[in-house]
């Protein structure tokens, strides 16, 4: 009987499901959103209940329409938005607060506090990160002070998670308490090099031990899928985060190889093999996967404005009514006619890092149009990606031999050969470009043997588009120059704003 595995997609905006069939080929997804909250300028909440019906009905809906019997099925994987903060009652299950998400920016003074503790360099050494509140630890710190629950905590009542843990309670039968250790290591909780909680970060946050997840592999049988839900009781087999299911789905087993998702922003993480990198460069080091008890590292740098850049041509400038035309539009074009844009609308991130800098669009002249704008947009998603690369590359020492893409921009022929062109490297589309999904569903593969190792992985990952530089590299030199030229006179420009 032909096996299969359903991924659990828990993201920011919506949750999804998917069947995979033994060939890693999608049989039928399905999706729904739910609301986001925002009670306050730069709070952003979920509502638990929406989190997990949404994800619930995700799930019964696909395996309806697939027609899939429910004894073909041989695993679940679940992955998530990372950093996302829930507390629950360990007794009844309820949430005892709304989910507070990685974007929320609550918790900065907690995070001014530790830098000013003269915390910042060991959470770098430790844990890899960059003190922000982005990751979840400010955020449990916060609810526990919030809600006056430190008794509590200390007494074990209640349970933190990130949103794997809060969905693995409640799906697996018994209600484990567990988070895998590629969400562990984006809570600024985790010590990356000797895989536990760290004690020093937890008394800095005032966090006790007792309400922490136990932390399992990112591939491996947790438990039994609650058979109320399904009408079978279906190993749930996989937890990780997003982007590093997406590494996974990627195929990026050896160390160097990197992976970009081109989304809302972009995601560029590279395997560094089983030891964290360093970064000179204001990158972050985390853990991409752990199977077996090893753990496997990656390095990961984001580009805040992405596909956000095309969302404003669209929406605040007018110059275009759909996305899918600037491929058209930037083909129509024999060159970017010396027309920069640098879509910096909330700061540079790395290798930059200047919260000051802010969008500009420079090197504009009597003969600049339409074309050379949209053109000039999807260039920086080009160029910024570059940055990161090149960053990584300096970091570890290795020139890439090729970078993997997926997400909604991926499918932007003209994007993807400029990418190649700066990069100077190939660059590879799967046939499956929901790689976030597919990693989930490999990693349970993996675990109940419907893929026996990473070799027969390999072996089912499929190419769709390969793209190798059409630049030379003279002409490389000149439009990067162009580029960091352009990133130059960005910077620094709201710093009168400090006050």
């Amino acid at each position: 009987m032909q096996q299969y595995v359903i991924a659990l997609d828990q993201g920011t905006t919506s949750s999804r499901a998917v069947i995979f069939d033994e060939q890693a080929r999608i049989v039928a997804m399905k999706s729904y959103e739910f609301e986001q909250i925002y009670p306050q300028p730069g709070w952003v909440e979920h509502d638990p209940a929406a989190i997990l019906n949404t994800q619930v009905d995700a799930l019964r809906e696909v395996v309806r329409i697939s027609g899939v019997p429910l004894e073909a099925i041989a695993a679940i994987g679940i992955t998530n938005q990372r950093e996302t903060t829930l507390l629950w009652d360990r007794k009844t299950g309820r949430p005892l607060y709304n989910a507070i998400v990685w974007q929320c920016r609550r918790t900065a003074p907690i995070i001014r506090r530790l830098c000013d503790e003269g915390m910042e360099p060991y959470i770098r050494e430790t844990t890899g990160l960059v003190p922000d509140a982005y990751f979840s630890g400010s955020k449990l710190s916060w609810l526990l002070d919030h809600l006056d629950l430190h008794e509590r905590a200390e007494r074990g009542e209640i349970c933190f998670g990130t949103v794997d843990s809060y969905l693995a309670w409640n799906l697996i039968s018994g209600r484990p308490h567990v988070t895998d250790a590629t969400n562990a290591s984006r809570t600024m909780l985790f010590d990356i090099h000797k895989n536990t909680w760290d004690d020093a970060l937890l008394r800095a946050l005032n966090i006790p031990r007792a309400v922490l997840p136990d932390v399992v592999d990112s591939s491996g049988v947790i438990g039994m899928l609650d058979p109320a839900i399904l009408g079978r009781a279906i190993p749930v087999a996989a937890l990780a985060g997003d982007q590093h299911s997406a590494l996974f789905g990627q195929g990026c087993f050896e160390s160097g190889m990197m992976k970009n998702t081109y989304g809302t922003g972009c995601f560029l993480l590279m395997n560094t093999g089983d030891a964290p990198a360093k970064s000179q460069n204001g990158l972050v080091s985390t853990i991409a996967w752990r199977i077996g008890g090893k753990c496997t590292y990656a390095l990961e740098g984001s580009v805040f404005v992405a596909g956000a850049a095309i969302q404003w041509l669209r929406d605040e400038m007018k110059l275009i009514e759909r996305a899918s035309e600037t491929e058209t539009i930037a083909r129509s074009l024999a060159d970017n006619g010396g027309v920069y844009m640098v879509p910096t609308f909330t700061g540079l991130g790395a290798p930059y890092w200047d919260m000051y800098s802010r969008g500009t669009i420079i090197g504009l002249t009597r003969g600049t149009g339409r074309a050379h704008i949209v053109r000039a947009a999807l260039e920086s998603i080009a160029y910024q990606s570059a940055d990161l690369v090149f960053a990584m590359a300096s970091d570890c020492g290795q020139k890439p031999r090729e970078l993997r893409v997926d997400g909604g921009a991926s499918a932007n022929q003209f994007l993807m050969q400029f990418q190649a062109d700066v990069l100077g490297c190939r660059v590879i589309r799967p046939s499956v470009i929901e790689t976030t999904a597919l990693g989930a569903a490999l990693l349970a593969g993996l675990a109940v043997g419907v893929w026996r190792d990473m070799d027969a992985i390999r072996r089912v990952w499929q190419m769709d588009l390969s793209l190798t530089p059409q630049m030379d590299e003279a002409q490389r030199e000149a439009v990067l120059g162009g580029w960091h030229k352009a990133v130059q006179r960005s910077m620094r420009w709201a710093e009168e704003d400090r006050a």
